[in-house]
């Protein structure tokens, strides 16, 4: 006996869009709901009336599924997808997996057994396809780029960011640069990396990369790894925001200036970033504008109006603050005085150093005068 996936797969469309022809659920586009017809006729399907009742009444529901609540960048998106969803009329229901994927599983399965109308599910990985293949509801996936049939997709440019953060640690005089590499199970991890490994190869630079996760923990982790692996590191791409914030914390515990013996570049623009000081280097992507455009494609899947693997693109920009500058900037600045009146100068290399009176410097000894008190 024929069932509703046979019919899909005669009909060529998705699970979810015979799902809401059999029920009466939501409006399908008439050469797709014929075509449906033509294969419940074909077959002889005749859809069990108890299951009809049961799904004939939309809920007005949407599951948003995100891997940590702590993540101040998914949380931007989940801001804009539920503003966006109660301009329509429809409630968004946040289940936090807690990064393991059987909770996502276990979430994917309840939001379909509660009759919800669709889910908008954040960096999901590979596990997850075979899930959300079967699922019968409507899939957006949000920071992850789909690559199958039956996924719809919005997501930033990550290997163009990938590719400007590297680049501008270059024009800012940079040769080694270590990557904090996201998770190489999202494609958002990957085509990071993959953006950075091909400036890497355009400037003839040893590429130099960690792995590490996008929460501040992971980055507090890799943190002390990057100076013993790499111990003249003099710039450093992180994974996201929050990894380069914990790395900050770690370089500045040890002593290590910030951009003045290390450049540091971030991921994501979240707020948090612009109030640290010295304020972040970043790559921005448009968290709001990801929220809405992930809504207004998982109501053209509601309603049948769309295909189902549609994927959006967005641009990402470069947002310089105060952990990168250009090298020759800082050579040609004035010395400056530090609190215990010693001076520091520039000598051309990696690190800055301190000389006290009397003390060699590249022009010659440093004059009396110059300090305080003297």
């Amino acid at each position: 006996m024929a069932n509703l996936s046979d019919i899909a797969r005669l009909a060529g469309v998705s699970l979810a869009t015979v799902s809401r022809v059999v029920n009466g659920t939501a409006r399908v586009a008439p050469e797709k709901r014929e075509r449906i017809l033509k294969a419940m006729r074909e077959t002889g399907f005749q859809p069990v009336e108890s299951a009809k009742a049961f799904y004939k009444q939309p809920s007005s529901l949407i599951g948003y599924v995100i891997p940590s609540l702590h993540n101040l960048f998914l949380n931007e998106i989940g801001t804009a997808l539920e503003e966006a969803a109660q301009e329509k009329g429809y409630q968004v229901v946040v289940c936090d997996s807690g990064r393991e994927p059987k909770r996502e599983w276990d979430y994917i399965r309840l939001l379909s057994e509660i009759n919800a109308d669709g889910i908008v599910i954040t960096a999901n990985n590979d596990e997850m396809e075979e899930e959300i293949r079967r699922c019968r509801l409507p899939v957006v996936v949000v920071d992850r780029k789909a690559g199958r049939e039956y996924e719809a997709s919005v997501s930033s440019d990550n290997y163009l960011g990938g590719q400007l953060a590297a680049e501008h640690l270059v024009d800012c005089g940079c040769k080694r640069l270590v990557h904090l590499r996201g998770p190489q199970l999202y494609s958002s991890g990957q085509m990071r990396f993959q953006g950075y490994m091909d400036v890497c190869r355009k400037w003839n630079l040893e590429p130099r990369f960690l792995d590490c996760g996008y929460d501040f923990e992971s980055g507090l982790a890799c943190a002390p790894h990057i100076l013993e692996r790499f111990p003249d590191t003099d710039g450093i791409l992180c994974s996201s925001d929050m990894t380069a914030l914990s790395v900050y914390k770690y370089l500045s515990g040890k002593g290590i200036r910030v951009p003045e013996d290390i450049m540091l570049v971030g991921f994501d623009g979240v707020r948090l970033g612009r109030l640290m000081t010295p304020e972040l280097t970043t790559v921005v992507q448009p968290a709001r504008r990801m929220g809405r455009e992930a809504f207004s494609l998982l109501q053209e899947l509601i309603q049948g109006a769309g295909p189902r693997n549609l994927q959006k693109t967005v641009p990402v920009a470069f947002r310089q603050g105060e952990t990168t500058r250009r090298k020759e900037e800082m050579l040609n600045e004035t010395s400056v005085f530090d609190c215990a009146g010693q001076l520091r100068y520039w000598s051309g290399s990696r690190r800055s150093g301190i000389r006290r009176p009397g003390q060699q410097y590249p022009g010659g000894l440093l004059p009396q005068r110059l300090f305080r008190g003297s």
